[in-house]
């Protein structure tokens, strides 16, 4: 069953708006994979055999912030997707610069 309005009338999307919400997928699962491919870059084993990275050595790299318009937002993605997990619902540049990000899948 389809999306329901806050009516409980199905929604009824446009060829525009199932192509947006297609397009808009495919690039959150593209940035997912290349945030799985910085963490290997920048991170290092942990006494559990995870790939880990800090949150502020991600949000502070270089390239990390050349590749992602919205870092905090593909790090949600991905923990939502339980590809990586790190404490707490959101990291915030500064007060969460320690919070471990662990790849969960390697």
């Amino acid at each position: 069953m389809g999306a329901l309005s806050h009516f409980n009338q199905p929604i009824v999307y446009t060829a525009a708006e199932q192509k947006h919400h297609r397009v808009t997928k495919m690039n959150v699962e593209h940035e997912v994979t290349l945030l799985i491919e910085e963490i290997r870059r920048l991170g290092s084993k942990n006494a559990d055999g995870k790939i880990s990275v800090k949150f502020g050595v991600l949000f502070n790299d270089d390239q990390c912030a050349n590749l992602f318009e919205a870092l905090v937002g593909t790090l949600k993605a991905a923990k939502r997707k339980k590809i990586i997990t790190f404490e707490g619902e959101l990291l915030l540049q500064g007060v969460h610069d320690n919070v471990d990000v662990i790849l969960l899948q390697d």
